[in-house]
């Protein structure tokens, strides 16, 4: 599943509460707790806007989407002087003894 498809999601998932908040609403009534339950539906709503653009705004500056993301990597060995002064982890520098 990708992220456009999670938002999706999500984004259903937001109007199928602000559908059952107002159902709630005609039932009981417009009191205080049921303007907070509202008002927090509306800022869930307002909150995952701002992150589609922020996400929207990232890809655009990488040039890329997130499943365009490939790294190839060589079927090559890499050059054995890369590791020419590297320690061994655990068991230290080549001309000494392992504790």
């Amino acid at each position: 599943m990708s992220v456009q498809d999670d938002l999706t999601a999500v984004e259903r998932s937001l109007d199928t509460l602000a559908q059952a908040v107002g159902k709630l609403e005609t039932r009981i009534g417009g009191g205080l707790d049921v303007r907070r339950v509202r008002s927090d539906t509306d800022h869930l709503r307002e909150s995952l806007a701002l992150l589609k653009q922020s996400l929207a705004g990232t890809a655009r500056d990488r040039g890329t989407t997130a499943e365009d993301e490939m790294v190839p990597v060589p079927d090559t060995p890499y050059n054995s002087a890369l590791w020419t002064d590297a320690e061994d982890e655990g068991l230290g520098a080549k001309d000494r003894h392992a504790p």
